[in-house]
This record gives C-alpha cells, structure tokens and sequence, in this order.
C-alpha cells in the first residue's frame, strides 16, 4: 500500500524575546517624546483652530459673551450683504491684476537678467530686495511717498506740469495703486523662480532649434514657454492665493477707504470679527474665502493635468 505524502507544516515566527520587546517599546517612547511638541504644535496651531472656526461660523458670537448657534444664518446673511459683496469684487480684481502682470514682469525681466550682462549680480539683488521687506514696512514707507499733500509723487508730478493725484485717498485710484505698490515687492519673486527655471532649459534643445533656423522670438515661444510650464502652473497658484490673503498692506496703508475702495476679504473678515465684534459672522466670511482658495487650487491642478494628457497623447 503506497504511503500517502505527510501534510508539510510551517512553522510560524519564533516568539519575540521580552527584552527585544522592552528595548522596542523604550525605542518607540523615546521618538514620541521628541515628536511629541511638534505634534502639540500642530495640533494647537493648525487643526483645532480650524475646526474651532468652522464651529464658530455657525454661531452668533463676540468671543466675550456665550455664544448662540444660528446655523446657516451667517453664510446666508453673507449672500446678502453688499459690504462683503463689494469686498469680493476688490479681491478679484486685485488678483486679476496683479497674477499676470507679476508674472509677466517677472518673466520679462528674468529673461533680461539670464543674460551675461555686467554687474548682472547686483542687478538680480536689487530686484528681489522689495520681496524681502515686509508689507508693513511697504506700507508705511508709500504711505509717505504717495501722500496728497506732502508726498514726493505729486511733488514730482507737480515739476512735470501735472496735476497732483489722490492716490491712495481717491476711490478711483486707490485699488490699482496697492496692486502696483504689492508689484514692486512681488514681482521679485517671480524673478527668482524664472530664473532658476530658465537655467534648467536643456541646451541640447536650444542648439538643435538654432541649427534648424529657429530666431529669438520662435526659441522663447516653441522651446523656452513650454518648458516653463510647470513653474508657471506654480507661480499661477502661489499669486492667487497670495492676491487673495492680502492684508497687511491694506490695513496699514488705507484701513479699507477710501469709501471701502480697498476692503479685501481677509480685511472684511478682520473688521468683523475684532472690529465689530462679529466673530461668527467674520468665520463664515473666513470659510467662502477658504472654499474659493481650494477651487482655485484645484482648477489649475485639473488644466494642469489636462494639458500634460495632452502632451503625452501628442508625443505617442
């Protein structure tokens, strides 16, 4: 009778020793406890303020006196409202000023700065200066030079033969005036980030355009703009959601005026949740923006990978 095959039997893994597990679990407390302020800190700074504020936008509260839940009553007060309504108007066409204008300038002059021209090292310098000064410090420093009565601007205009302006004090005025004082820091680094990708353009493309007769004008658009894509997707986004969180500037230069020409969102919400005392009312505000800051973010995320199927269905 023919012996039938013995079941194979696999032994399973051989039982930890108990001082590899002491030694393990002395390991893993010793990384929680240096991990564990950066967690307290992120948690502290970031996630419960943020749900703190969402919880807020549904309540009716000043911060000082208990609050009242009122649901969706602020966001509808929001639709409503023709301050906050003018307050977006202000904030878009501030972007939409400053996005392609930034990145128009500071593609020009990187383009310029790419060069082997003399001094070009203190040239960049001087460029990317403004960005580092702080919108407080702009602020106060055209705040004196845009001044009506005693700034240099009309003194200068003045020796021109042209009338003195309002500038930040005239309605009509005030708006493109911050959009071209947050262009002189701005810009700076756009500058940069061209830069560095215009310095990453294979050469081997560029030789290649030149030996088939491409000129200046065909290189920049057919080898250059193309691969800058990227960095311009990047620069699109990190303008728009800088254009769209301006603050500092309007605070410190016009306060909102003049006859809330110059109140942005992030101003809006400001004034009414410290101001008026209106902390609800200023998170609903604070939460549209956040919405629209997320469908920005992902509309250009949705081009961009529409634009790279394309070129992949182009190559194949």
């Amino acid at each position: 009778m023919p012996r039938l095959p013995q079941p194979i039997t696999v032994a399973g893994p051989a039982p930890e020793p108990p001082a590899l597990r002491r030694k393990r679990r002395r390991e893993s407390g010793t990384a929680w406890a240096y991990v564990s302020p950066a967690v307290l800190i992120v948690l502290g700074l970031s996630i419960v303020p943020v749900v703190w504020s969402l919880l807020l936008s549904f309540q009716a509260s000043d911060l000082v006196t208990p609050s009242r839940w009122v649901g969706l009553d602020n966001y509808r007060a929001l639709a409503q409202d023709p301050n906050f309504s003018q307050a977006v108007r202000n904030t878009l066409l501030y972007t939409v000023l400053y996005v392609p204008l930034s990145m128009f300038f500071g593609l020009l002059l990187a383009l310029v700065l790419n060069r082997r021209i003399r001094l070009v090292g203190l040239y960049r310098t001087l460029i990317f200066v403004p960005f580092v000064l702080s919108a407080t410090a702009q602020g106060v420093l055209f705040s004196f030079i845009l001044d009506p009565e005693f700034g240099a601007a009309n003194s200068v205009l003045h020796r021109l033969g042209v009338s003195s302006q309002g500038f930040l004090s005239d309605p009509s005025q005030a708006l493109p005036v911050l959009v071209a004082i947050t262009l002189w820091s701005g810009t700076g680094f756009c500058v940069v980030v061209y830069l560095a990708a215009l310095q990453d353009v294979p050469q081997s493309l560029i030789e290649a355009a030149r030996l088939d007769g491409a000129g200046r004008r065909h290189l920049l658009r057919h080898v250059t703009l193309p691969t800058l894509t990227p960095v311009t997707v990047f620069l699109v986004v990190w303008q728009t959601i800088q254009s769209l969180q301006v603050f500092d500037l309007v605070y410190v230069t016009t306060k909102g005026g003049p006859l809330g020409s110059t109140t942005v969102i992030v101003y809006f919400i400001w004034e009414q949740a410290f101001k008026n005392a209106t902390a609800g009312y200023g998170a609903s505000a604070a939460y549209v923006l956040a919405v629209a800051l997320g469908l920005a973010a992902g509309a250009v995320r949705i081009v961009r990978r529409r634009g790279r199927h394309r070129l992949e269905g182009a190559r194949s």
